[in-house]
């Protein structure tokens, strides 16, 4: 499985996101590719900001759905999206853009990171379980938006 904190896939999604622009179309879902940029940031944030949490993560979610998370096998279309996630409103491209691609650059460089707090509804992570899951979200939307 490939990580964002391995420099061949870190260098892939870099590469794809280069691609998008304020014009892309999504191939599927409702998103805009500004609020695509926009949802694709919190993952980043929740495990570069690292915080402590007593979150032991939802049983259910964490039975039926956190492998799914880091395995090869890609997401399915149109899988639902936490409301909280959600973008509501229309989303500035390239800024939004922008601070993706800072947070992506940011996440790759925790490769020596030796604490890494759980996540707040999937629990705990390895490392590479994190490096993982940010690929494979990553992934998924530039899949959706065709790069």
């Amino acid at each position: 499985m490939k990580s964002l904190l391995k420099k061949d896939a870190y260098e892939e999604i870099k590469s794809r996101i280069e691609k998008l622009s304020e014009n892309s179309e999504r191939l599927w879902g409702k998103m805009t590719v500004g609020q695509m940029t926009w949802h694709c940031q919190y993952p980043l944030k929740l495990a570069i900001e690292n915080r402590e949490n007593n979150s032991k993560g939802n049983w259910f979610v964490k039975t039926f759905f956190k492998k799914s998370l880091y395995n090869d096998k890609p997401w399915r279309k149109n899988l639902p999206t936490a409301s909280e996630l959600r973008a509501k409103e229309p989303k500035e491209f390239k800024v939004e853009y922008a601070k993706l691609k800072e947070l992506i650059d940011n996440f790759h460089t925790l490769e020596n990171r030796e604490t890494w707090h759980p996540h707040p509804a999937f629990g705990a992570f390895t490392k590479e379980q994190w490096g993982q899951m940010q690929y494979k979200h990553l992934d998924h939307h530039l899949r959706q938006f065709g790069v």
